[in-house]
């Protein structure tokens, strides 16, 4: 359930693309529908959002190219076949159930996987995300950042982790996270370009930033593609100018406290 969108009220029919605070998806190439990932309120307004769009292609950050080729090889109105295709129990994601209605949403358009594998996100905290993307990584603007960038992401991925990561990780961590944001990127690219748009990329909020997420990648590499951005937050937005084009609220969802893992691990 929404509960506010830049003063705008709730979803309308499942055909009907949300209510988003003066959101206009008219003659964008890439969408990206942001979430936080265990809150299956979002996840029902992305699914109504890829219903209203009908994009031409679906780039989901869960999913890698192995994944996407086993759900367009499958059939997608069978939730439990198309689970176990994916190989879902098995990964860290939210529960399936969440994610069903996006794949329903758009039925015919392909899947595309983003997702970078774990041991290429290590080589990037080591040796740097430009190393680990390979040769057009220029392309993409994985040049080193300027230092106050630099910083605050740093201070971002600290407080992410529930200021536990040791300050010689942060860096490493940046890095990381850059890697993912020029994949998902390139991905969303790959799709436009074999598909013609428009592409809805689902992800986390923190990969839709404009400031430095999927936004700056997809600039450097492709500046003429029109790319809007879509954040959802629970109960409020954060304070300041948010880095989005649109944002929503809504309610928050039943969760432990992200931090006591972090509080375990120091006691134990």
């Amino acid at each position: 359930m929404i509960l506010a969108a830049l003063g705008v009220a709730s979803v309308a029919g499942a055909a009907e693309l949300p209510d988003i605070g003066g959101f206009d998806p008219a003659g964008a190439d890439i969408v990206l529908l942001g979430e936080v990932h265990d809150n299956a309120a979002q996840h029902e307004n992305q699914a109504r959002a890829v219903a209203a769009l009908a994009p031409s292609a679906l780039v989901f950050e869960m999913l890698d190219a192995a994944q996407a080729e086993a759900a367009n090889a499958s059939d997608r109105t069978d939730r439990a076949a198309l689970e176990k295709a994916l190989d879902w129990a098995h990964s860290s994601w939210p529960d399936f159930g969440m994610y069903h209605p996006i794949f329903l949403a758009a039925p015919e358009a392909p899947v595309y996987g983003a997702a970078v594998p774990r041991q290429e996100l290590m080589d990037a905290m080591g040796a740097g995300a430009a190393q680990v993307f390979g040769g057009d990584a220029e392309a993409y603007g994985l040049g080193p950042l300027p230092e106050d960038v630099q910083a605050a992401r740093e201070a971002y991925q600290l407080e992410a982790h529930c200021n536990a990561l040791p300050g010689e990780m942060l860096a490493g961590m940046v890095e990381a996270q850059r890697l993912r944001d020029a994949r998902f990127s390139r991905t969303a690219l790959e799709a436009l370009r074999e598909t013609g748009g428009p592409v809805v990329v689902i992800t986390g909020n923190g990969h839709a930033r404009r400031d430095w997420g999927m936004p700056v990648y997809l600039a450097a590499a492709a500046p003429d593609v029109t790319v809007r951005t879509v954040a959802q937050f629970e109960e409020s937005a954060p304070k300041g100018e948010v880095p989005h084009d649109f944002w929503v609220l809504t309610e928050a969802a039943e969760r432990e406290d992200p931090c006591a893992v972090f509080e375990k691990r120091k006691g134990g």
